[in-house]
């Protein structure tokens, strides 16, 4: 019998696919979703607000020249990536306490935006 092994080398490192969204006014893109979707080649996020779904989406770009564009904190040691997004929840009084948590996600196509990617808030006990 022949075998072909490949060596696992994620020892200490996160799988996790989910968008996280910390009580800190953070997303967060973990190391799993950050690297299966080629993040590390942008440098800024849009955000976007559905109320009546309370679903945020989320497009990656690098056009400077948006104005409501929110940088992409890349980890320097393969971590993933994250934006601190105070200005949107204050501004769409959405609670981080609350909605705080791991989000599975979709990717769509929306009108007049594109590709985004689509989480939907749950409320959750502040803690």
């Amino acid at each position: 019998m022949e075998y072909n092994f490949k060596k696992f080398e994620g020892v200490n490192s996160r799988s996790e696919d989910r968008i996280t969204i910390t009580k800190n006014n953070s997303i967060g893109f973990p190391t799993k979703f950050y690297n299966d979707n080629n993040i590390k080649r942008f440098e800024y996020v849009l955000l976007f607000w559905d109320i009546k779904n309370k679903a945020i989406g989320i497009k990656f770009t690098n056009e400077e020249s948006e104005k409501s564009k929110f940088k992409i904190i890349h980890s320097k040691i393969g971590y993933g990536g994250s934006i601190t997004a105070r200005s949107f929840f204050r501004g769409n009084n959405i609670d981080p306490k609350i909605y705080c948590g791991r989000y599975e996600w979709k990717k769509e196509k929306a009108e007049g935006i594109g590709e985004i990617f689509i989480i939907e808030l749950k409320e959750r006990a502040a803690k």
